[in-house]
């Protein structure tokens, strides 16, 4: 008995310290309420959100699963995924919707290699790779999004690690941390990007969630155990 009491205390205490981290689940696990997109192409299956295109049943363009429930400003976002196929996907942020399930702002890229994945990517904007994985970067302030001033400050800590901590074909763990005009990505808990955004005419600091399917080769991504907590001042 005092075995299984110990047990019981120790399952409400991890219980009340996962309640107290302030995380909300964004995906039911069970179906796509709360997101939006081209159920061709987007379904649960086995508890997992899954785009997936085929030689026969191809995507347009660039096409996401967007969540409406909300345009996280400062956020903490972690969530698992799994990627197969040669092509790649990523998860879209801070971002605005120029035509239905399309984005613009910036994306997690999810892309196998270790200075893409999980690389801050500015999708529809012409500065386009704003920070490969590895690097700590300062954008400054620039007229032309065709010419970003970007500055290369350092490395991440643990960098090297970049080059073998990805599983492919298997789970992976992505984490977003935006805090005002700073960003931090992060992979299987390695830091991935660290950057800074001073360029305020083409910063991203609020707006959409999305998950992207990638035009071109046929792909495969899923994603579980989606959450957010929102990081107030």
């Amino acid at each position: 008995m005092k075995h299984i009491a110990a047990c019981l205390t120790v399952l409400l205490a991890v219980s009340a310290f996962a309640a107290d981290e302030g995380f909300k689940t964004l995906f039911n696990g069970k179906d796509l309420t709360g997101w939006d997109g081209d159920t061709a192409l987007w379904a649960v299956v086995d508890g997992a959100i899954v785009g997936e295109t085929t030689a026969e049943k191809k995507a347009k363009g660039n096409t996401f699963l967007v969540w409406r429930d909300g345009k996280p400003k400062d956020f903490q976002l972690r969530c698992k995924f799994k990627l197969e196929g040669s092509n790649n996907s990523g998860v879209q942020y801070r971002s605005v919707e120029p035509t239905k399930w399309v984005m613009s702002g910036y994306q997690c890229d999810l892309q196998y290699g270790a200075e893409n994945m999980c690389k801050l990517y500015h999708e529809k904007n012409p500065r386009g790779r704003v920070c490969m994985a590895g690097e700590v970067v300062t954008m400054d302030a620039s007229d032309d999004p065709k010419k970003p001033k970007k500055n290369i400050t350092g490395a991440t800590p643990d960098a090297d690690k970049l080059k073998t901590i990805t599983k492919k074909d298997d789970w992976n763990e992505c984490e977003i941390i935006a805090k005002g005009n700073h960003v931090i990505h992060k992979v299987n808990g390695v830091v991935a990007i660290d950057f800074t955004d001073n360029d305020e005419k083409n910063r991203c600091m609020e707006g959409i969630l999305a998950l992207q399917i990638h035009a071109g080769a046929p792909m495969k991504i899923s994603f579980k155990d989606i959450e957010i907590k929102e990081l107030k001042d």
